[in-house]
């Protein structure tokens, strides 16, 4: 991207998150979209360590785009700097709710809060520089990647409404980002490039992604656990189960397609799949501080501004490491 539209990207991303801000009400829209942008590193992360290590020729024609995933990691990291404003304003324990356990009364503190974002965040952006440049061991790298996934997701998704006690939440959303990552790759693959070899692995995302979401329902609703259930009924409506039904039709599109792929209808999987997903981190996040979920004119405006600021910041020669730190292996 040249200088001038990097600066124009910046400008009309400044320009929405200042009305989104002079609005009011932005800090959950601009979580939400953050997580969309923080999905696709975090979810290129292990794939791309995995699959070096696995099987590097089949899935050589994915690489060039994982890593460009990876290249967003120091971008996501810096705009998380406005999620400053967002602890006070939509997390329980900051407006000083009492804590659950004594374990939660030390845990979920301002100050510790924002120390375990803040030193997650660091790790990742060394994680996705090793990775991008082909460095392992994929052990040491899928360990700390699993770890932290699993502590950052309560942070940022549980402790925004406590009612839902998850342990699935970290795997839920390890397999979401992997998926939306992994639809991204497809959709920004150069021409030429056949995104078939992608489909096979974006199906068992998809299908993963599904299972571990209806275990979790399925264990609120069998135990009969009022809070749970209640954390369920404010994501559900008419919204919450239009987005149930496509995620569950974009799973099933996955397995008929893998019967007989086509680039141009993997393609399309790979779009439906990456719009679920981001609408997924708004169904997880928004409904907390709104009672149900709904779409607001500031969802649109913090959508925008993270897009069009990582879009102007993604070109600076300072935050573009990670995805020339190494030529290509060849096949």
């Amino acid at each position: 991207m040249s200088a001038g539209r990097s600066l124009a990207a910046l400008l009309a991303g400044l320009a929405a998150f200042g009305l989104a801000v002079r609005l009011g009400d932005w800090q959950a829209s601009y979580l939400a979209a953050w997580l969309g942008l923080l999905a696709l590193p975090l979810g290129a992360l292990p794939l791309a360590a995995g699959l070096d290590a696995l099987a590097p020729r089949g899935f050589l024609s994915l690489r060039p785009s994982l890593r460009r995933c990876l290249g967003l990691m120091p971008v996501a990291a810096l705009l998380a700097l406005p999620l400053v404003g967002v602890v006070p304003a939509l997390y329980p324990f900051a407006g000083g709710t009492p804590a659950a356990t004594p374990l939660a009364e030390i845990w979920l503190t301002t100050p510790f809060f924002a120390a375990r974002i803040v030193a997650a965040l660091a790790l990742w952006v060394w994680l996705c520089l090793r990775v991008a440049a082909g460095r392992g061991p994929v052990a040491l790298v899928l360990g700390l990647h699993a770890v932290l996934a699993t502590l950052v997701s309560f942070d940022l998704v549980t402790a925004l409404d406590p009612r839902l006690g998850s342990s699935l939440i970290g795997l839920l959303m390890m397999v979401a980002w992997s998926g939306a990552a992994l639809a991204a790759a497809l959709l920004v693959l150069p021409p030429g490039k056949r995104p078939e070899a992608g489909l096979l692995p974006l199906a068992l995302l998809l299908a993963a992604w599904v299972f571990l979401h209806f275990v979790q329902f399925f264990v609120v609703w069998s135990a009969n656990l009022p809070a749970e259930v209640s954390w369920y009924l404010a994501r559900g409506g008419l919204l919450g189960r239009a987005l149930s039904v496509a995620g569950g039709a974009v799973a099933v599109f996955a397995a008929l397609l893998t019967l007989r792929p086509g680039p141009w209808t993997t393609r399309v999987l790979a779009g439906l799949a990456l719009v679920v997903h981001g609408a997924e981190m708004a169904w997880l996040v928004t409904p907390a501080s709104r009672g149900g979920f709904v779409v607001t004119g500031q969802d649109g405006l913090a959508g925008f501004a993270v897009a069009f600021l990582a879009l102007g910041l993604a070109s600076h020669p300072a935050l573009r490491h990670p995805a020339r730190l190494a030529p290509e292996r060849p096949a």
